[in-house]
Protein backbone atom coordinates (compact mmCIF):
# COMPACT_ATOMS: atom_id res chain seq x y z
CA UNK A 1 0.00 0.00 0.00
CA UNK A 2 2.88 2.37 0.78
CA UNK A 3 4.40 1.67 -2.62
CA UNK A 4 1.14 2.60 -4.33
CA UNK A 5 0.89 5.77 -2.25
CA UNK A 6 4.41 6.76 -3.31
CA UNK A 7 3.54 5.99 -6.94
CA UNK A 8 0.44 8.20 -6.89
CA UNK A 9 1.93 11.11 -4.93
CA UNK A 10 5.15 10.98 -6.93
CA UNK A 11 3.25 11.12 -10.22
CA UNK A 12 1.30 14.21 -9.12
CA UNK A 13 4.28 16.18 -7.86
CA UNK A 14 6.40 15.10 -10.86
CA UNK A 15 3.70 16.30 -13.28
CA UNK A 16 3.66 19.65 -11.52
CA UNK A 17 7.45 19.85 -11.65
CA UNK A 18 7.31 19.04 -15.37
CA UNK A 19 4.83 21.86 -16.01
CA UNK A 20 6.94 24.33 -14.05
CA UNK A 21 10.19 23.35 -15.76
CA UNK A 22 8.96 23.08 -19.35
CA UNK A 23 8.30 26.81 -19.62
CA UNK A 24 11.76 27.49 -18.16
CA UNK A 25 13.25 25.16 -20.78
CA UNK A 26 11.25 26.65 -23.66
CA UNK A 27 12.40 30.12 -22.70
CA UNK A 28 16.05 29.14 -22.73
CA UNK A 29 15.76 27.05 -25.87
CA UNK A 30 14.19 29.82 -27.97
CA UNK A 31 15.60 33.06 -26.53
CA UNK A 32 18.62 31.87 -24.56
CA UNK A 33 17.34 33.46 -21.34
CA UNK A 34 17.74 31.72 -17.99
CA UNK A 35 15.04 33.50 -16.00
CA UNK A 36 16.07 33.42 -12.33
CA UNK A 37 12.83 35.13 -11.28
CA UNK A 38 10.91 31.99 -12.32
CA UNK A 39 9.97 30.96 -8.77
CA UNK A 40 8.86 34.47 -7.85
CA UNK A 41 6.53 34.59 -10.87
CA UNK A 42 4.95 31.30 -9.75
CA UNK A 43 4.51 32.66 -6.22
CA UNK A 44 2.88 35.86 -7.52
CA UNK A 45 0.40 33.79 -9.55
CA UNK A 46 -0.45 31.59 -6.56
CA UNK A 47 -0.88 34.49 -4.13
CA UNK A 48 -3.07 36.44 -6.56
CA UNK A 49 -5.23 33.32 -7.09
CA UNK A 50 -5.52 32.90 -3.31
CA UNK A 51 -6.43 36.57 -2.87
CA UNK A 52 -9.12 36.72 -5.55
CA UNK A 53 -10.64 33.32 -4.71
CA UNK A 54 -11.04 34.27 -1.06
CA UNK A 55 -11.04 38.01 -0.38
CA UNK A 56 -12.75 39.05 -3.61
CA UNK A 57 -15.18 36.14 -3.89
CA UNK A 58 -14.05 35.02 -7.36
CA UNK A 59 -14.27 31.36 -6.35
CA UNK A 60 -11.68 28.69 -7.15
CA UNK A 61 -12.09 28.91 -10.94
CA UNK A 62 -12.16 32.70 -11.11
CA UNK A 63 -9.23 32.92 -8.71
CA UNK A 64 -7.24 30.41 -10.78
CA UNK A 65 -7.93 32.35 -13.98
CA UNK A 66 -6.83 35.65 -12.44
CA UNK A 67 -3.77 33.92 -10.99
CA UNK A 68 -2.69 32.64 -14.41
CA UNK A 69 -3.27 36.13 -15.83
CA UNK A 70 -1.08 37.54 -13.06
CA UNK A 71 1.64 35.10 -14.12
CA UNK A 72 1.43 36.36 -17.71
CA UNK A 73 1.52 40.01 -16.63
CA UNK A 74 4.51 39.41 -14.33
CA UNK A 75 6.33 37.49 -17.08
CA UNK A 76 5.84 40.38 -19.52
CA UNK A 77 6.99 42.83 -16.86
CA UNK A 78 10.14 40.73 -16.44
CA UNK A 79 10.80 40.87 -20.16
CA UNK A 80 9.97 44.54 -20.75
CA UNK A 81 11.53 45.98 -17.58
CA UNK A 82 14.55 43.71 -17.11
CA UNK A 83 15.47 41.43 -20.01
CA UNK A 84 14.78 43.54 -23.11
CA UNK A 85 16.53 46.71 -21.84
CA UNK A 86 19.66 44.64 -21.19
CA UNK A 87 19.50 42.82 -24.54
CA UNK A 88 19.06 46.06 -26.51
CA UNK A 89 21.54 48.13 -24.49
CA UNK A 90 24.49 49.52 -26.46
CA UNK A 91 26.52 50.21 -23.34
CA UNK A 92 26.75 46.53 -22.35
CA UNK A 93 29.16 44.40 -24.44
CA UNK A 94 27.42 41.54 -26.25
CA UNK A 95 29.50 38.87 -24.53
CA UNK A 96 28.48 40.22 -21.11
CA UNK A 97 24.73 40.53 -21.69
CA UNK A 98 23.99 36.96 -20.60
CA UNK A 99 25.48 37.48 -17.14
CA UNK A 100 23.65 40.81 -16.87
CA UNK A 101 20.36 39.06 -17.71
CA UNK A 102 21.06 36.40 -15.06
CA UNK A 103 21.85 39.05 -12.46
CA UNK A 104 18.93 41.26 -13.49
CA UNK A 105 16.33 38.48 -13.33
CA UNK A 106 17.76 37.29 -10.00
CA UNK A 107 17.41 40.76 -8.48
CA UNK A 108 13.96 41.18 -10.03
CA UNK A 109 12.89 37.88 -8.47
CA UNK A 110 14.11 39.04 -5.06
CA UNK A 111 12.16 42.28 -5.49
CA UNK A 112 8.98 40.35 -6.33
CA UNK A 113 9.56 38.04 -3.38
CA UNK A 114 9.98 40.93 -0.97
CA UNK A 115 6.94 42.74 -2.43
CA UNK A 116 4.75 39.67 -1.84
CA UNK A 117 6.10 39.32 1.71
CA UNK A 118 5.47 43.01 2.43
CA UNK A 119 1.94 43.06 1.03
CA UNK A 120 0.73 39.63 2.18
CA UNK A 121 3.30 38.48 4.79
CA UNK A 122 5.41 35.37 4.25
CA UNK A 123 2.91 33.00 5.86
CA UNK A 124 2.02 29.99 3.66
CA UNK A 125 -1.12 30.46 1.57
CA UNK A 126 -3.23 27.67 0.13
CA UNK A 127 -5.23 28.27 -3.02
CA UNK A 128 -8.74 26.84 -3.01
CA UNK A 129 -8.72 23.55 -4.95
CA UNK A 130 -10.67 23.33 -8.18
CA UNK A 131 -12.27 20.07 -7.04
CA UNK A 132 -12.38 19.37 -3.29
CA UNK A 133 -12.88 15.96 -1.77
CA UNK A 134 -11.17 12.59 -1.63
CA UNK A 135 -11.38 9.58 -3.95
CA UNK A 136 -10.42 5.95 -3.42
CA UNK A 137 -7.76 5.16 -6.03
CA UNK A 138 -6.84 1.45 -6.04
CA UNK A 139 -7.39 1.31 -2.31
CA UNK A 140 -5.48 4.52 -1.55
CA UNK A 141 -7.41 7.57 -0.34
CA UNK A 142 -6.22 10.37 -2.62
CA UNK A 143 -7.28 14.04 -2.65
CA UNK A 144 -9.24 14.80 -5.80
CA UNK A 145 -7.15 17.93 -6.22
CA UNK A 146 -4.03 15.76 -6.56
CA UNK A 147 -5.51 13.97 -9.56
CA UNK A 148 -6.72 17.26 -11.04
CA UNK A 149 -3.22 18.72 -10.66
CA UNK A 150 -1.63 15.90 -12.65
CA UNK A 151 -4.38 15.96 -15.29
CA UNK A 152 -4.21 19.72 -15.88
CA UNK A 153 -0.40 19.65 -15.93
CA UNK A 154 -0.34 17.03 -18.66
CA UNK A 155 -3.17 18.70 -20.58
CA UNK A 156 -1.11 21.91 -20.68
CA UNK A 157 2.02 20.00 -21.73
CA UNK A 158 0.00 18.22 -24.44
CA UNK A 159 -1.37 21.51 -25.78
CA UNK A 160 2.14 22.93 -25.87
CA UNK A 161 3.32 19.88 -27.83
CA UNK A 162 0.51 20.36 -30.36
CA UNK A 163 1.35 24.05 -30.68
CA UNK A 164 5.05 23.42 -31.27
CA UNK A 165 4.74 20.40 -33.56
CA UNK A 166 1.47 20.92 -35.43
CA UNK A 167 1.19 24.65 -36.11
CA UNK A 168 3.08 27.15 -38.25
CA UNK A 169 3.69 29.30 -35.19
CA UNK A 170 5.21 26.37 -33.34
CA UNK A 171 7.53 25.58 -36.24
CA UNK A 172 8.66 29.18 -36.18
CA UNK A 173 9.54 28.78 -32.50
CA UNK A 174 11.52 25.64 -33.31
CA UNK A 175 13.35 27.45 -36.07
CA UNK A 176 14.18 30.30 -33.69
CA UNK A 177 15.70 27.83 -31.23
CA UNK A 178 17.85 26.23 -33.96
CA UNK A 179 18.93 29.14 -36.16
CA UNK A 180 17.59 32.58 -35.16
CA UNK A 181 19.84 34.41 -37.62
CA UNK A 182 18.54 32.31 -40.50
CA UNK A 183 15.00 33.07 -39.42
CA UNK A 184 15.62 36.80 -39.56
CA UNK A 185 17.01 36.40 -43.09
CA UNK A 186 13.65 34.88 -44.07
CA UNK A 187 11.88 38.05 -42.94
CA UNK A 188 10.74 37.05 -39.42
CA UNK A 189 11.08 39.52 -36.55
CA UNK A 190 12.72 37.91 -33.52
CA UNK A 191 11.16 40.51 -31.21
CA UNK A 192 7.68 39.20 -32.03
CA UNK A 193 8.81 35.62 -31.53
CA UNK A 194 10.28 36.49 -28.16
CA UNK A 195 7.04 38.19 -27.09
CA UNK A 196 5.14 35.02 -28.03
CA UNK A 197 7.58 32.88 -26.06
CA UNK A 198 7.20 35.08 -22.99
CA UNK A 199 3.41 34.88 -23.32
CA UNK A 200 3.51 31.06 -23.45
CA UNK A 201 6.00 31.02 -20.61
CA UNK A 202 3.77 33.29 -18.50
CA UNK A 203 0.77 30.99 -18.96
CA UNK A 204 2.79 27.89 -18.02
CA UNK A 205 4.48 29.52 -15.02
CA UNK A 206 1.21 31.07 -13.83
CA UNK A 207 -0.67 27.79 -14.15
CA UNK A 208 2.11 25.90 -12.36
CA UNK A 209 2.05 28.46 -9.55
CA UNK A 210 -1.73 28.24 -9.10
CA UNK A 211 -1.68 24.43 -9.10
CA UNK A 212 1.22 24.38 -6.66
CA UNK A 213 -0.63 26.77 -4.37
CA UNK A 214 -3.65 24.45 -4.35
CA UNK A 215 -1.56 21.28 -3.99
CA UNK A 216 1.07 22.20 -1.39
CA UNK A 217 0.54 25.88 -0.58
CA UNK A 218 3.12 28.63 -1.18
CA UNK A 219 4.71 31.59 0.54
CA UNK A 220 7.15 34.27 -0.56
CA UNK A 221 9.95 32.20 0.98
CA UNK A 222 9.37 29.50 -1.67
CA UNK A 223 10.48 31.70 -4.59
CA UNK A 224 14.16 30.81 -4.43
CA UNK A 225 13.47 27.12 -3.86
CA UNK A 226 11.12 26.93 -6.85
CA UNK A 227 13.67 28.60 -9.12
CA UNK A 228 16.40 26.26 -7.90
CA UNK A 229 14.13 23.25 -8.46
CA UNK A 230 13.30 24.26 -12.03
CA UNK A 231 16.94 25.05 -12.75
CA UNK A 232 18.04 21.66 -11.37
CA UNK A 233 15.50 19.84 -13.55
CA UNK A 234 16.54 21.76 -16.66
CA UNK A 235 20.24 21.12 -16.05
CA UNK A 236 19.62 17.48 -15.22
CA UNK A 237 17.54 16.94 -18.36
CA UNK A 238 19.79 19.02 -20.60
CA UNK A 239 19.61 22.77 -21.24
CA UNK A 240 17.06 23.47 -23.96
CA UNK A 241 15.78 19.87 -24.12
CA UNK A 242 12.02 19.71 -23.48
CA UNK A 243 11.96 15.91 -23.45
CA UNK A 244 14.95 15.92 -21.11
CA UNK A 245 13.13 18.25 -18.72
CA UNK A 246 10.10 15.93 -18.67
CA UNK A 247 12.26 12.92 -17.84
CA UNK A 248 14.25 14.86 -15.24
CA UNK A 249 11.04 16.16 -13.61
CA UNK A 250 9.89 12.61 -12.94
CA UNK A 251 13.31 11.53 -11.72
CA UNK A 252 13.37 14.46 -9.29
CA UNK A 253 9.72 14.09 -8.26
CA UNK A 254 9.93 10.39 -7.47
CA UNK A 255 13.32 10.69 -5.79
CA UNK A 256 12.00 13.42 -3.51
CA UNK A 257 8.82 11.45 -2.77
CA UNK A 258 10.78 8.29 -1.94
CA UNK A 259 13.09 10.25 0.36
CA UNK A 260 10.18 11.97 2.11
CA UNK A 261 8.30 8.72 2.75
CA UNK A 262 11.18 6.37 3.53
CA UNK A 263 13.67 8.67 5.28
CA UNK A 264 12.53 12.18 6.21
CA UNK A 265 10.69 15.05 4.48
CA UNK A 266 13.30 17.48 5.80
CA UNK A 267 16.02 16.04 3.54
CA UNK A 268 13.90 15.29 0.48
CA UNK A 269 16.02 17.55 -1.77
CA UNK A 270 19.41 16.18 -0.70
CA UNK A 271 19.44 13.05 -2.94
CA UNK A 272 18.40 15.21 -5.90
CA UNK A 273 21.33 17.55 -5.36
CA UNK A 274 23.71 14.61 -5.09
CA UNK A 275 22.31 13.16 -8.32
CA UNK A 276 22.70 16.52 -10.04
CA UNK A 277 26.38 16.68 -9.03
CA UNK A 278 26.99 13.16 -10.37
CA UNK A 279 25.21 13.85 -13.68
CA UNK A 280 26.99 17.17 -14.22
CA UNK A 281 30.33 15.44 -13.55
CA UNK A 282 29.72 12.37 -15.74
CA UNK A 283 27.47 13.90 -18.43
CA UNK A 284 27.70 17.71 -18.44
CA UNK A 285 25.15 18.06 -21.26
CA UNK A 286 22.44 16.42 -19.10
CA UNK A 287 20.44 13.24 -19.57
CA UNK A 288 19.05 14.06 -23.03
CA UNK A 289 21.05 17.15 -23.92
CA UNK A 290 23.44 17.42 -26.84
CA UNK A 291 27.05 18.53 -26.71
Amino acid sequence: MLGLQILIDGFAISSLYALGAIGFTLMFGVSGVLNLSHGAIMVVAAVVAWLFAGSYGAGPYGGALVGVLAGVVTAFATYLLVVRPIQTSRSIPGEEKEIFVLTGTLLWGIMLQEAVAYLFTNNPKTVRPLLPGVVNLLGVRTPTNEIVTAAISWAAIGLLWLLVNRTRTGKTLLAASINPRGLTLLGFELSRIYILVWAIYGVLAGLAGVLLGAFLGVSSDNAGTLTASAFSIVVLGGLGSVSGSLVAAYVVGYLETLTAYLISPSIRTVPVLLLLVVVVYLRPQGLLGRR
